[in-house]
């Protein structure tokens, strides 16, 4: 088994020193450094860029740079997916994203772990476990997603937020660690003044 594929599975890996796995880094790392040196109007570029990124992209998405990412290959994000500046995406495992969801700056969402154990540690040993994102999320800013974590559909995370467990659908969380602050409900629709041309 390659240290990729343990990786992969779930056990501890050579994150550090194996060659397959710096390689992958220093690829991602190219094009990421690429992309944040665009100009903002070079937005055909921009796009281009992402798509050799990502593994999978879904639909129309917004990453505002800075941005970055270990592997990209191993990340797949919806429709109408937008993140503002400073992105960092920790993905030697999987993370999915859905559609619709907003990352406020300076987020980080990071399924890397290091070993408990200090020798283990000093080796270069890490683990990896996936993150799951669904659709309709609003991420507030500083925020950061650790591993192993799933935010359900049409939720949102207070900024400043650590979220160390699985989060549900429909509900405001917030703080470190981040909890269920209360449920999403219908009043919510009605919160803030919309404008009407029949006003």
């Amino acid at each position: 088994m390659t240290e990729w594929e343990k990786a992969q599975a779930g056990y501890l890996y050579d994150a550090n020193f194996d060659p397959e796995i710096v390689q992958k880094r220093t690829r991602c790392a190219d094009l990421c450094y690429e992309f944040n040196h665009c100009k903002p109007s070079d937005t055909q570029v921009q796009q281009r860029l992402l798509h050799q990124i990502f593994g999978e992209i879904k639909g129309d998405i917004i990453v505002t740079a800075p941005f970055y990412c270990d592997y990209g290959f191993n990340i797949s994000v919806g429709s109408n997916f937008y993140t503002n500046h400073n992105c960092t995406i920790l993905d030697a495992a999987k993370v999915e994203i859905g559609d619709s969801v907003f990352l406020a700056p300076n987020c980080v969402i990071s399924t890397a772990g290091h070993a408990t154990d200090p020798l283990q540690r000093s080796q270069g040993l890490e683990f990896a476990k996936p993150i799951r994102i669904g659709n309709h999320v609003w991420i507030g800013a500083n925020v950061s997603v650790l591993p192993g974590v799933t935010i359900g559909d049409n939720t949102i995370i207070g900024a400043g937020s650590v979220v160390n467990r699985d989060i549900p659908s429909g509900v405001v969380a917030a703080g470190n660690p981040c909890r269920v602050i209360r449920n999403i409900t219908e009043e919510d629709k009605h919160k803030y003044p919309v404008f009407s041309s029949q006003d």
